[in-house]
This record gives structure tokens, sequence and C-alpha cells, in this order.
């Protein structure tokens, strides 16, 4: 992308750099070294958008409170891949468009990072981009409550990171979280932001 403002061409070449740095797959397994999977699972393919503005505001969600599976949870937009979607991108875009409003002809791709594995059974793959700052995003009332911004540096940083844990299905499951404010960043969300954080430094 090329720009007359300095700070954007900056912020470019840190995505890119933890792009190109950010060289394993993750999984909500990674501080879990005793989960067994079971042999043989499919995984279902899925992609999310991680958005960032102009000015280095990454672009998050709050998920439904009614929903089944991840009520209230803090998430990029984003979902499965469907048959009619050409490719990942194309899912996370078509899935960005449905739920918070965002024009795909705004959205400049700069690339992916490696998939993520979730325990309920999706590959997840982050589509990293840049949009324009003041956009204005309508959240899908069925799938989420809230879009918000938090400012890239918060997200970049490691020292924001913690090891948190919860008993889930009997056993004692640990993540990693980066709260914000209000805001209980957890789960697969902060697993990829804090890969791309720790990509960011090399």
């Amino acid at each position: 992308m090329q720009s007359h403002k300095p700070w954007i061409d900056d912020l470019t070449v840190t995505l890119c750099r933890a792009i190109e740095n950010v060289r394993q797959a993750s999984s909500d397994f990674d501080l879990n070294a005793g989960v067994v999977l079971p042999k043989g699972r499919v995984l279902k393919p899925a992609a999310v958008l991680v958005a960032v503005t102009e000015v280095g505001d990454v672009i998050l969600t709050k998920r439904a409170a009614h929903l089944k599976h991840h009520a209230g949870q803090i998430a990029f937009a984003g979902g499965r891949m469907d048959d009619t979607d050409s490719d990942l991108t194309h899912t996370a875009l078509r899935e960005a468009q449905e739920e918070i409003g965002l024009d795909p002809s705004a959205v400049t791709v700069l690339g992916n990072l490696p998939s993520h594995e979730t325990g309920t059974g999706y590959t997840i793959t982050p589509i990293v981009a840049m949009v324009p700052t003041g956009l204005k995003f309508t959240p899908e009332p069925g799938e989420v409550d809230e879009v918000f911004t938090v400012p890239l540096p918060h997200v970049l940083s490691p020292k924001n990171y913690r090891v948190e844990g919860r008993v889930w299905q009997g056993q004692k499951r640990y993540y990693y979280a980066a709260p914000y404010g209000p805001y209980y960043i957890w789960g697969a969300t902060a697993r990829i932001l804090r890969g791309m954080a720790e990509a960011s430094l090399q």
C-alpha cells in the first residue's frame, strides 16, 4: 500500500512483518498439553478478518448474548466457509459484511496468518487487512451486540497478555487473555493476536 501519510506506511510494515514472522499454526490447546484430541477428526474451515484502521485500531466485535455458542465473547468478524465462497479471504470479507456492514471494497488485504484450531472443531484462517478510519459499522443484531476498536499497540505488546484458566468439561483449561477496558479479550481471539505480538518483535 502506497501512502503520502508516513504513519500508514509504518503501520503497513508492522502488519506485514507480523504476517511474515508468524510461522506456526496455533490452537486452543497450546497451553493444555494433556488434552488428547480424537484421531481422524475433521476440522471445518473458517476465516476471520483481522481488520486494522489507518490510525492503528483493531476492529473487534462482542457477540450477541443470546447465541448458543460463545455468547457475549469478544471476536473478530468472521465465520464458517460457505460452499459459494471462492476462498477463505472471500469468507472473511463476506462474514465481515454480514456481521458489521463492512464494505469489501473498502478493505485492503495484506495477507493471512497460519491457521488456528478451535476446541469446537474449526480451523480458522486469520486474514489481515487495513481499512480506512472513520467507517460506520452496522452490527447484525442476530450475531453482534457491539463493534468496537482496540489500539494496535495494546494487542501487539506481549506484556498485556496473561495466562488464565477455567474448568471446562471437568478439566482445568488454560488460555491467553488480554483485557482492554471493559472488554475481556481471550481464547482464540487473544491467541491469534498474541502470535502477531510475538512476531512483530522479530
